[in-house]
């Protein structure tokens, strides 16, 4: 993929809040997200979760192409995310903060390894990136013994 590609996919609407996004790509099955209630009936997950799954699964991919390159072994990595809404000034809703905890599983002897690219790593996430100036985001790692 150049530096400047354009991606592009359609939402088209289901019923109520439910959309199916089809990603226009043959390996990508299309998804339904919808809104919680008492908007919409949870047929899928909401945008504000894919949004933070989106920034968590950037920054997961990140360190882990980053400790890759580094020869460090990673056989599993678990990450959790939290999403806190509030109301802005006007009183909508909005996503103020998403909190990512990566824990990879890293052989104990490798761990000094990681150092630089636990410096490095977040530089690389393009959706977290893009939205920090907008959204806080947190960011831990917990390295795990593998």
């Amino acid at each position: 993929m150049s530096d400047d590609a354009i991606i592009s996919f359609s939402l088209t609407l289901n019923t109520g809040y439910a959309f199916t996004v089809d990603f226009g790509d043959a390996g990508i099955p299309p998804m339904t997200i919808d809104e919680t209630p008492p908007l919409g009936n949870n047929e899928g997950p909401n945008p504000s979760r894919m949004l933070a799954a989106a920034i968590a699964g950037c920054l997961g991919a990140s360190l882990l192409f980053c400790l890759r390159k580094a020869r460090v072994d990673v056989p599993a990595m678990r990450t959790d995310v939290q999403v806190t809404n509030g109301r802005n000034e006007k009183g909508r809703l909005r996503v103020h903060k998403v909190s990512v905890r990566l824990a990879p599983s890293v052989p104990v002897e490798q761990q000094e390894r990681m150092a630089r690219c636990l410096e490095l790593f977040e530089d690389f996430c393009v959706v977290s990136a893009a939205v920090r100036d907008g959204i806080e985001i947190d960011v831990t790692v917990d390295t795990q013994p593998a």
